[in-house]
C-alpha cells in the first residue's frame, strides 16, 4: 500500500481537483489580444506581450538579493550561475506575461484609483504615518527608478492579484488526512550529485566554429548611432533684489527647511539663486538648440561627437532612448538633462545590427556552447550511471528533511525532495535549477507515526501551487513563447 502511495502520491492530490484544472483547460477558448512595449528592446515575447531587457535586469536583480539575503551575503555570480539565476528571472517574467494576457482578454483593468490605495499603503513610501508624495519620489530616485517605472511594475502586479482573485482555491475536510499521510511517507534513498566538473568538453575552434555557424544570426552588433552634441555650461548670473523677491513669491513651496516649513526669504536667498541660474542655464541651452536647427550657430559654438550603444552609453537610458527615435529627416534632440548638464543631440548616422564575425562572437559562443554541451554530457552521464550507481545512503527522510542531504546545499537539497516525493520511479534521477542531477535510488519505505498541526496551511498553499501550475501550463498552450537571447 505504501509502495503503491510513494509511486502516485502526487496524483493522490491532483485527482481532487480535476474539475477545477478542467475550468481552467475550458474557460480560455476566445481570448483576444492585447499589445504593449517596443519590440527593439524586447528579450522574449509571450502572446502579444513582451519582455524588455530592462524587465529581466530588475528581476534578476530582485532574485540575486533574495537569495544573497538567503546566503548571508555570500551569494555571487559564481553561484547565480549555478543556480540558473537568469533563466529563473525570465521564467518569472514569462508566468507574469501569460497572466496579463489572461487579464486583458477578460478586459480586467486597474484603475488610478486602484493604483493610489496601493502605494498608500506601502509604508517604505510614509511620513510621519502616512503616504508622501515627495518621500515616494526620493525612494524610486534612490533605488534609480522612475515614477513611471514603478507605477506600471505596480499595476501589472495588481492586475495579476486581481486576475488571480477571480480564481479561487478553496480546501475541503477530507485534504487534511490525506496531506497528513503524504507527509508521513518516508524514503531510505542511495543517491548520489553529479556537477559540471565531473565533464570535460573540447572547446577549440574546430568545435567552437560549426556550433556558431549554425546560429550567427543569433549574435548580433548592437545598434549603435553616430552623434554631434553641444554641452551646455553653466551660467552663473547675478540677479537683483526684485528678480529674487519675484522668485521668491512666486515659488515659495520649492524652500523648506528640514522642518518642512518654508524658509523666509534671506534664508532660501541663496537656493533661489541657484534655481534662477539653472533656469538661464535651461533656457540658453533651448536658444541654442533652436539655433542649431535653423543654421544660425555662433562659429564660437564647440561640438563633441561620439558613438553610442546600450552598451557603450556615457550619458543615461533615457539619451540613447530619445536617440533611437531620431531620423536623418529629423535630427536634432532638444535638450536633455543628465547629471546637472545639458546636452544637445543630432543624429549623423544609425549603425544597424549586423551578424558578429567568429571572432567578435566568440566569448558569447563559448559561455553558450560550454554551457548546452555541459548539460546535454551531464544528462549522458546520468543515463549511463542510473543503473550502476553507488552513492550516499540516508536513513528514512521525509520532504521536510533537507538538512540530511550534506552534500547538498539545503536550497537545492529541498528543491531535490520536493520532486522526489512526487516522482513514481523507484529509481531515476532529478535536475536541478542549478544545473546539478541528482541519481537516486529508493531502497526502502515506510509510513511515519506522527502528527501534522499544520496541514491547513500547507494544503491551501499545496493546492494553491498545484492549480497555478495547471493555470500557467494551459497558459502556455495557448500563448506562444519566443525568447530573443540565447543561453536560456
Amino acid at each position: 500500500m505504501i509502495t503503491w502511495m510513494q509511486r502516485h502520491k502526487k496524483w493522490l492530490i491532483i485527482t481532487i481537483w480535476v474539475s477545477t484544472i478542467a475550468f481552467v483547460g475550458a474557460g480560455f477558448v476566445g481570448w483576444g489580444q492585447y499589445s504593449y512595449g517596443d519590440k527593439a528592446g524586447a528579450v522574449a515575447k509571450v502572446g502579444e506581450v513582451e519582455i524588455t531587457m530592462g524587465e529581466l535586469q530588475k528581476s534578476y536583480s530582485r532574485l540575486y538579493a533574495r537569495y544573497n539575503e538567503m546566503f548571508q551575503g555570500n551569494f555571487d555570480e559564481e553561484k547565480a550561475k549555478q543556480f540558473g539565476l537568469q533563466k529563473q528571472a525570465l521564467d518569472q517574467l514569462i508566468q507574469q506575461s501569460l497572466l496579463v494576457n489572461l487579464a486583458h482578454s477578460y478586459d480586467l483593468q486597474i484603475s488610478d484609483k486602484d493604483l493610489i490605495a496601493s502605494l498608500k499603503t506601502q509604508e517604505y513610501f510614509f511620513k510621519d504615518g502616512s503616504f508622501d508624495k515627495e518621500t515616494y519620489k526620493q525612494v524610486l530616485s534612490q533605488n534609480r527608478l522612475s515614477t513611471k517605472e514603478y507605477e506600471q511594475s505596480l499595476t501589472k502586479e495588481l492586475l495579476i492579484q486581481k486576475t488571480l482573485s477571480l480564481l479561487p482555491v478553496k480546501e475541503t475536510k477530507n485534504e487534511a488526512k490525506i496531506l497528513s499521510t503524504i507527509l508521513n511517507i518516508a524514503d531510505k534513498i542511495n543517491y548520489k550529485v553529479l556537477t559540471s566538473a565531473d565533464i570535460t568538453i573540447d572547446t577549440s575552434d574546430e568545435k567552437l566554429k560549426p556550433f556558431w555557424q549554425s546560429r550567427s544570426q543569433n549574435f548580433m552588433s548592437e545598434v549603435s548611432y553616430d552623434v554631434k552634441y553641444i554641452k551646455q555650461d553653466k551660467v552663473t548670473e547675478k540677479f537683483d533684489d526684485l528678480t529674487i523677491s519675484q522668485y521668491y513669491t512666486n515659488n515659495k513651496t520649492h524652500f523648506k527647511g528640514e522642518d518642512g516649513k518654508i524658509l523666509p526669504l534671506e534664508s532660501a536667498k541663496s537656493s533661489i539663486i541657484d534655481e534662477l541660474n539653472e533656469k538661464a542655464t535651461k533656457d540658453k541651452a533651448l536658444r541654442t538648440y533652436i539655433a542649431y536647427k535653423k543654421g544660425e550657430l555662433d562659429s564660437g559654438v564647440a561640438f563633441n561627437t561620439a558613438t553610442i550603444s546600450k552598451s557603450n552609453n556615457p550619458f543615461n537610458e533615457d539619451t540613447i532612448e530619445k536617440i533611437s527615435k531620431l531620423s536623418i529627416s529629423s535630427p536634432y534632440m532638444k535638450p536633455i538633462l543628465v547629471n546637472g548638464t545639458y546636452y544637445t543631440f543630432e543624429l549623423i548616422k544609425t549603425n544597424p545590427s549586423i551578424a558578429k564575425t567568429f571572432k567578435d562572437a566568440k566569448n558569447e559562443v563559448l559561455a553558450i556552447y560550454i554551457s548546452q554541451t555541459k548539460k546535454t554530457k551531464l544528462q549522458e552521464l546520468a543515463n549511463n550511471s542510473l543503473e550502476t550507481f553507488s552513492g550516499t545512503t540516508t536513513e528514512f527522510i521525509t520532504a521536510s528533511d533537507s538538512s540530511k542531504l550534506t552534500n547538498l546545499e539545503v536550497a537545492q537539497a529541498s528543491e531535490f525532495l520536493q520532486n522526489l516525493f512526487v516522482s513514481d520511479k523507484k529509481r531515476s534521477y532529478i535536475e536541478l535549477n542549478s544545473g546539478k542531477i541528482v541519481l537516486y535510488h529508493i531502497l526502502e519505505q515506510k509510513m511515519l507515526d506522527k502528527s501534522n498541526n499544520e496541514t491547513d496551511n500547507t494544503i491551501a498553499s499545496l493546492k494553491s501551487g498545484i492549480f497555478n501550475e495547471a493555470l500557467i501550463k494551459s497558459l502556455k498552450n495557448r500563448y506562444k513563447t519566443e525568447i530573443f537571447i540565447q543561453g536560456l
